[in-house]
C-alpha cells in the first residue's frame, strides 16, 4: 500500500511540474538543414510513410533520448567532433521526446538524422 501511494505522489509531481517523464532526455541536438520554408517533420515511427506528429524548423532544440537506429546512440558519440556526429545519424532515424501540442502531453517521436546537429550553445 505504502509503494503505490508514493509511486502515485511522484506520478502527481511529474505531471504537475510540466517535466517530461522520461529523464534519460537531453537537449543537445537541434534542426538544421531543412529548407527555410519548410519543416522537420517529427514522426511516430521511423518511417518517412509514418503518421507526422508535428514540423519542427531550423533551428529548434531537440531532446533526444539517445536512441538512434542502426546502432547509433547519441550518448556514445557525444564525445565526437560535431561533423562526426552528424556523419554518424545523417543516414539513420533518431528518438526525440516532444510535446506536439504543448499541452503536456509528452510523446516519443522519431526524426530522419539528415536534418539535426549538435546543438550551438
Amino acid at each position: 500500500m505504502l509503494t503505490k501511494l508514493v509511486s502515485a505522489a511522484i506520478l502527481a509531481v511529474a505531471l504537475t511540474t510540466g517535466v517530461p517523464a522520461a529523464a534519460s532526455t537531453f537537449v543537445a541536438w537541434e534542426v538544421a538543414g531543412v529548407d527555410w520554408n519548410d519543416v522537420l517533420n517529427a514522426r511516430a515511427w521511423p518511417s518517412s510513410s509514418s503518421a507526422v506528429r508535428a514540423g519542427y524548423p531550423n533551428g529548434t532544440r531537440l531532446q533526444m533520448t539517445g536512441r538512434c537506429m542502426n546502432g547509433v546512440d547519441l550518448k556514445r558519440i557525444a564525445r565526437w567532433s560535431a561533423i562526426a556526429q552528424q556523419r554518424a545519424v545523417r543516414a539513420t532515424w533518431c528518438q526525440i521526446w516532444h510535446d506536439p501540442q504543448r499541452n503536456g502531453n509528452w510523446q516519443e517521436g522519431w526524426v530522419y538524422g539528415k536534418f539535426i546537429r549538435p546543438a550551438r550553445f
